[in-house]
């Protein structure tokens, strides 16, 4: 299958997605030339927020792949990425990203995450949802035992 042809399923699936009362996002994770993953934006539909359909592919590739990597595979997406959908591909470690609509558009149509961008760089103390380490030492010493535990379990899966 070639670019244009991936693109296309694309915004095929984008427009299905539109019709079936989904948000207007696809997103195909390709590997060795096939589609392993598929997935469209189900944010309304699921009542999660997390449903992007870049989120919704990772998951759709991870499970037919049996793996929660992903390297070696390539999303193509109807629109570029959000934050939380190229977090996502980072974990996956996707090997690049082709996309159809920039961001731009996609804060046209009404999809503006520049709030999110410039928060993550913010200091948690400045940030408008307030994100803060507990004061409490006893438990912040005690919660350091978790990483310990992990360091120390042999047979641990690493990601």
């Amino acid at each position: 299958m070639d670019d244009v042809a991936i693109y296309q399923k694309t915004i095929d699936l984008a427009i299905k997605s539109i019709t079936n009362n989904g948000g207007p996002f696809s997103a195909l994770i390709v590997k060795d030339g096939k589609i392993i993953g598929t997935g469209i934006n189900q944010v309304s539909n699921n009542h999660d927020p997390t449903a992007h359909a870049e989120i919704m592919a990772i998951r759709d590739a991870c499970q037919a792949t049996k793996n929660f990597e992903l390297t070696g595979c390539t999303l193509y997406a109807s629109s570029e990425p959000c934050p939380m959908c190229l977090s996502a591909i980072y974990w996956t470690r996707l090997d690049r990203v082709f996309y159809l609509n920039g961001i731009k558009e996609a804060k046209n149509a009404g999809f503006d995450d520049s709030f999110i961008y410039k928060e993550i760089i913010r200091p948690n103390s400045e940030k408008k949802i307030p994100i803060i380490q507990s004061n409490n030492t006893r438990l912040v010493n005690s919660a350091k035992k978790i990483f310990q535990l992990w360091q120390e379990k042999t047979d641990r899966i690493n990601y």
